[in-house]
Order: structure tokens, then sequence, then C-alpha cells
């Protein structure tokens, strides 16, 4: 007969055995919200509800697209004023008569307030720069109001809840003026992206009402993959078709066709990078480019030199090489499967390879 502590042992391991695993319990409530027939209904309403929204970077807020429902503190409101109202009719007082219509009159006329702060807005999406896989792209919003008062406690962000963090802002639009507000999101891969629903709304003066409106630009924002952290070295460069002869690595982890500095090299030739790095580790050795070299060399970031697994990583490695390359005032050529930019150097070139590694 087995004694009461090995009893307990066992029955302690058999629960545990039988226990859900924490991934288990986390993906529980997801996997019953994705079986819920009315999460899912709720899902194809709003799915199809964007879908009929218009595309536009300007709108103007009028009485056809703004809307409007009570908040959770207005159906208390409302819930108090039902009970003060029925306990003045049993005690005829004349005073809570008084105090339920006083309270009543100033919630329907922050109901009229509250509507009116959010219609007539204008809303201008600026084009959106790109940006980096990983950092938050920020959207800048233009509000124009014509209106001789002001706008107060205007909010705006992102529609929809996701896997991305998704930031709103908050502003007031002067008099007839205009306010700028920037609206964060997250996306979660490369390449080219519409710009998300964007929702604005306001609870201003008492907060018993939501006014809100949603906005479906027509503007897209292109996410530029992350780079490699910590960026490699650049690949060897490879011999130029006219040229003679070949180089070698200089063993200083940067592309061929360096070399140390000699007096009177121009300025423009030093490798400045470098010289920071050695004045960071108390020397004073300077390297130059060595523009004969560079003649019969030229560097190509080839996705094949890129000896990695897997096709995100080596698009990384290929930013980073991009990147490290225009920091050292480089020629660079980018070779990818459907596409091959010739050697070239400058904001424009830099622009035209990060596109390319973006949408390939």
């Amino acid at each position: 007969m087995p004694s009461p502590s090995g009893a307990s042992a066992a029955a302690t391991a058999a629960a545990d055995l039988l226990a859900p695993t924490p991934s288990a319990r986390a993906a529980t409530p997801s996997r019953q919200a994705a079986l819920n027939p009315l999460a899912r209904a709720r899902a194809r309403f709003a799915r199809w509800w964007e879908a009929r929204l218009p595309l536009a970077d300007t709108l103007t807020l009028t009485q056809r697209n703004v809307y409007i429902l009570p908040t959770g503190a207005g159906w208390m409101l409302a819930g108090t004023l039902l009970v003060l109202l029925v306990a003045s009719i049993n005690f005829q007082l004349n005073l809570g008569y008084l105090l339920t219509f006083l309270l009543a009159g100033s919630a329907v006329a922050g109901m009229h307030v509250c509507h009116a702060t959010l219609r007539g807005i204008t809303l201008h999406l600026k084009a959106p720069e790109p940006h980096f896989l990983g950092g938050s792209t920020a959207f800048e919003v233009q509000l124009f109001s014509d209106r001789r008062t002001p706008r107060h406690a205007i909010a705006l962000s992102v529609h929809g809840h996701g896997t991305s963090r998704h930031d709103g802002a908050m502003t007031d639009v002067p008099a007839q003026g205009s306010a700028s507000v920037q609206v964060a999101f997250q996306p979660t891969r490369r390449g080219l992206h519409r710009v998300p629903t964007l929702v604005a709304e306001t609870r201003f003066p008492l907060g018993t009402f939501r006014v809100w409106s949603y906005w479906r630009p027509a503007a897209q924002v292109l996410v530029y993959p992350a780079p490699e952290v910590p960026p490699p070295p650049l690949p060897p460069g490879e011999p130029r078709a006219s040229g003679t002869g070949s180089a070698s690595i200089q063993g200083i982890g940067e592309f061929d066709g360096v070399r140390a500095y000699r007096r009177g090299d121009p300025l423009k030739l030093v490798v400045w990078k470098k010289a920071a790095k050695s004045l960071a580790t108390g020397t004073d050795d300077l390297v130059s480019r060595d523009a004969q070299q560079a003649q019969r060399h030229e560097l190509w970031l080839d996705l094949a030199h890129a000896a990695l697994p897997d096709h995100e990583a080596r698009i990384a490695r290929l930013t980073a090489w991009v990147l490290q390359a225009d920091r050292l005032g480089i020629d660079y050529g980018l070779r990818l499967p459907a596409l091959e930019l010739a050697p070239d150097t400058g904001a424009a070139h830099r622009q035209r390879c990060l596109e390319a590694l973006a949408l390939c």
C-alpha cells in the first residue's frame, strides 16, 4: 500500500500532466474568439463597412459621415435621471423636478456641442515618408476649421486592434485655423502598405457622448527592410570588365580600394568613418580611397553573396550593405533576381536600392 506522501506526489504529477500548458491557456481565448460566430460576423461586417468607405487623402466631416452614441457615463447619467424623475413624481418634489430637468437639459446641450465639435472639420493627410521595418511609421494629419470658435479634444487614432502597436494623438483646433498631429502605426512586414483606416473622435465637453468618424486614406507608405545588426563587412569588389589585374583585400573589413593615408591626399578621399574610429581608440591611423584600385574594381551587392539560409535575412544583410556603402561614399551596384541597378552613389541611388529591396 503506497504511503500518503507517495500518493500525494502521484496526484500532483497527474494534475500537472492534465493541466494545460501556458501556450495552450494563452491560445484558448483566441481560439474561442475564432470559433465564436458572433465575433466572426462582427469581423465580416467591419470588413464590409471599411470597403464601403471612399479612398481619399482629404475628407470633410459632415452630417452624413459623423456618428454619435452615448458612452458608459452617458448611460449611467440616463439611469440616474430616470431614478430622479421617478422619485420626484412619487414624492412630488419640485426641487427634484428642477434638478432632473436641469441635468437633462445640460446633457442634451452637451450632445449638440459634442456633435458640432467634430462636424465641419476637414482632415488632410500629408504624403508619408518611407520608413524602416521595426520602427513606428508616423503619419502627419492636418485639421482645418472655418468655425469662429475653437474645437477641443479631437483625437485621431488607427482603427482596429491587431498585433501591431497603434498610437493615437489628441489636439485642439483654433478658431478659423489649423492643427497638425502625428499618428503612429507599426507595420509587421516590409513592402508597400496602404495607410490604415483612421478614426477621428471626441467626447467634449461632458464625456457622456462619443462622436466619431471613419477615414480611409488613399495614400500608401513604403516600408524598407530592417538592416542587419551589427552590419557585416562589405563583400570584396569585382574586377571591371575592362580592368586589368586584381587587387587584394587589405584586411580592414571594408570594400577593397582603400590604402594608408599619404600626405597630400585630398580630404574627400579620406574615409572619415575610420578616422573617427581611430581617434576614439587613441590612434591617428588614417586611410584614403585608392582611386586606381577603384578604377579596376567595382562593388556589387548581390543577393547570392549574402550567405544566409533565410530570404528575409539576406534582404536585411543587403540593406545593411547599402547603408554602409552609402556612408562610405563608395560606388556600388545592386543585383537582385529580377533587377540590376548599375553602380552609382548618392541619396537618389540609395533610395532606389532600398525601394528595390523593399519590393523584391
